[in-house]
Order: C-alpha cells, then sequence, then structure tokens
C-alpha cells in the first residue's frame, strides 16, 4: 500500500487544498486485500462505525471503531446528511486502518515568531465543521459576495437569515466573507 502512487482528487477549490476521496485508495486497498486474502466491511450502528477486517482463510478478524457523528447539511435530505456521514466515516475508518497520511500543512509553513502569535476571534472556526457543511457555506459565501457586488446586501442578509444557520456555522461562514461583504451585511442588518 505503501508503495502504491495514490492520487488525491479531492479538491476544496475555496480553502486550497486537496484530500482523498474514498475512490482514491479503496480500489487499490480491495486489490491488495484480494491477493493476500483480507475482507473488509464498514458496518454502522446508532453510537459506533465498525471497520471489520477479517482473515479469508482463518476467520481471525481486527476491528477498528470511531463513534458516530452528525451532519446537518443545509438544504439537504435525511437520507442525504446520512450518506455524508457515512461516506465519511467510512474514509476516516479506512485512512487510520491503512495508515494512510497525508503531507500537513502546517510542517511546511515558516512558524511563528512567538512573540507575534496573533490569534483572532474567528481563529479555527472552521475546523469542527464537516466537509459537506464547509462546502456549502462556501458556495453560499460565493452567492453572498456576488449579491453584495450587484449592490443588493439587503437581498444578501435575507438569503443569510433565510439558511436559519446555527452559531458555528455563522462563524465559520462569516470566516470565508471578505471584510467589505461583511461590512454591507451588518448595514443592511441594521436597516
Amino acid at each position: 500500500m505503501q508503495q502504491a502512487p495514490l492520487k488525491k482528487s479531492g479538491h476544496n477549490k475555496f480553502a486550497g487544498y486537496s484530500y482523498f476521496e474514498l475512490g482514491d485508495f479503496l480500489p487499490t486497498i480491495n486489490q491488495i486485500f484480494a491477493k493476500v486474502g483480507l475482507c473488509g466491511v464498514v458496518s454502522f450502528d446508532k453510537e459506533l462505525a465498525t471497520l471489520t477486517i477479517t482473515d479469508t482463510e482463518d476467520s481471525t478478524e481486527i476491528k477498528l471503531t470511531s463513534p458516530m457523528a452528525e451532519a446537518n447539511l443545509k438544504g439537504c435530505h435525511p437520507i442525504q446528511n446520512l450518506g455524508a456521514v457515512e461516506t465519511y466515516t467510512r474514509r476516516y475508518l479506512w485512512v487510520s486502518a491503512m495508515e494512510i497520511v497525508e503531507h500537513d500543512a502546517l510542517d511546511s509553513s515558516a512558524p511563528l515568531k512567538e512573540d507575534k502569535v496573533i490569534i483572532s476571534p474567528t481563529q479555527g472556526a472552521q475546523d469542527n465543521i464537516p466537509p459537506e457543511e464547509l462546502q456549502y457555506l462556501q458556495e453560499l459565501a460565493m452567492e453572498l459576495i456576488a449579491i453584495c457586488e450587484q449592490g443588493d446586501p439587503k437581498a444578501a442578509w435575507v438569503k443569510l437569515e433565510e439558511q436559519n444557520l446555527d452559531g458555528e456555522q455563522k462563524i465559520a461562514l462569516w470566516t470565508l466573507l471578505p471584510s467589505k461583504v461583511r461590512t454591507s451585511l451588518k448595514k443592511a442588518k441594521e436597516i
């Protein structure tokens, strides 16, 4: 597996990073497992997701588990939220089981001088947002920017309010908007 030429097909255009999707590595894992006599199956219950890897010759098993989480993607049906949860949980279980590592962007950036560490109130606001939800927020941010650029910040504010975002989502969205758009939205809210 370590020698397989894996390529990241997932790309977050807004934040500018690439990531592995299931299709990037699962076919390779299935080929390797078929050659060495292993079978991997993911199962879900209300509290845990489990990846069971079974040796097909002697039936010994290794189980990896992950707590279940919830997705609340705006504009999606409950079954779509369930699909998002299951897809991402499967991906994380397989990444963990196969020790698939991604380059840590923090390692390649220049270290900050200790006396110049700046922490903003919104720092890390996107860290706990699931990828599909973050993508939705990024698309919403682009829509709000376009509406404001067309000279209608009130319409942008109305659209924002229609989304019924929770506090964490609002903060994450706010970090995606340029200062000019945030100012326009604040003024539209006051009107």
